[in-house]
């Protein structure tokens, strides 16, 4: 079943359960975990139309966590095993480690006796205000496939692709026979990616979506929203936003010296007071970048603009 998403905000294009077919090798499973850091839910996608199958980001593993959307996939896995009809689970494959996609990994492979194959393990502690920005503390792989390593099945071809930023563990997977690439959080269709340090770095962030736009990727399969059909042209409109937002902090910066609550509250006019911790949690990753560029400097919670920087702002273009 093909469903087109001409309102991406009506939840009738995003029923969650159904397996939705995207191309001849991929469909489509939502997980009932919307919320507003994973916009109508986490995507987990099954790769392969013969005797087997891969199935990228499992999601939630349904226990969910008390107050928070992000972690409920109620029946979920569920869904994935109906999903398979008579072919086999070759493979349970993460992007990345956040409780919104691999927890998932374990009842799945419990159930079918598949290995989880994917990105490294990855659990440290992280004072981030979101839920799904918890890493999953149980994820343990059978196997960690390295940049460039392939996986393959009956029909299909997954080549990993390491994509450091948004977590350092996260993987990207390119689908060989359909030039499709399956971006996790990476690259989503709806938003920009929470990079929340201390494990998430804007440096690596940027580098990763640089090594994305020299790609000739056909198609965009992302964690959440809807699949991204111009994928340079979308990087290219990422990285200039994350340029942008740079220019914005070493601007008011220049003004005068701000914590990361009043750049928050200057740059981010109008946002939902619920994303406003994740807000600033990039704000401190494009200021820890700018740190080590040596454009800004702070003492305890306040940050201003270095006296180098301000001098290349007023040099002649």
């Amino acid at each position: 079943m093909t469903i087109p998403v001409d309102n991406i905000h009506d939840p009738a294009t995003w029923p969650t359960g159904r397996a939705v077919q995207l191309e001849p090798l991929v469909r489509r499973v939502l997980a009932p975990n919307a919320s507003p850091y994973t916009f109508t839910g986490t995507q987990t996608y099954l790769v392969g139309a013969g005797a087997d199958v891969a199935v990228i980001d499992p999601g939630p593993d349904g226990g969910g966590l008390a107050g928070h959307a992000d972690t409920n996939g109620q029946g979920h896995v569920a869904a994935i095993l109906a999903a398979l009809g008579g072919a086999r689970l070759a493979a349970i494959v993460c992007t990345h480690t956040h409780r919104d996609h691999s927890p998932a990994a374990r009842v799945l492979a419990a159930a079918t006796g598949a290995p989880v194959i994917g990105c490294a393990a990855l659990a440290i502690a992280d004072d981030g205000p979101r839920a799904d920005a918890a890493f999953d503390p149980d994820y343990r792989p059978d196997r960690v496939l390295r940049d460039g390593e392939d996986l393959a099945g009956h029909g299909w071809t997954l080549t990993a692709l390491a994509t450091p930023g948004h977590t350092s563990n996260h993987l990207c997977y390119a689908l060989r026979e359909s030039g499709a690439l399956f971006t996790g959080d990476h690259v989503m269709g709806w938003s920009t990616s929470v990079v929340s340090p201390p494990d998430g770095d804007m440096a690596a962030y940027l580098a990763s979506l640089a090594r994305l736009q020299t790609r000739d990727d056909r198609v965009y399969y992302p964690a959440h929203g809807p699949q991204i059909d111009n994928p340079r042209q979308f990087v290219r409109g990422m990285i200039g936003h994350r340029r942008q937002r740079e220019r914005q902090i070493v601007s008011l910066l220049g003004q005068h010296a701000r914590t990361i609550p009043d750049l928050v509250s200057t740059m981010y006019k109008g946002l939902d007071p619920r994303l406003v911790g994740a807000a600033g949690r990039s704000v401190l990753a494009h200021l820890i970048d700018l740190a080590q560029q040596g454009r800004v400097a702070n003492s305890a919670d306040v940050w201003w603009v270095t006296p180098d920087a301000l001098a290349d702002a007023d040099a002649p273009a």
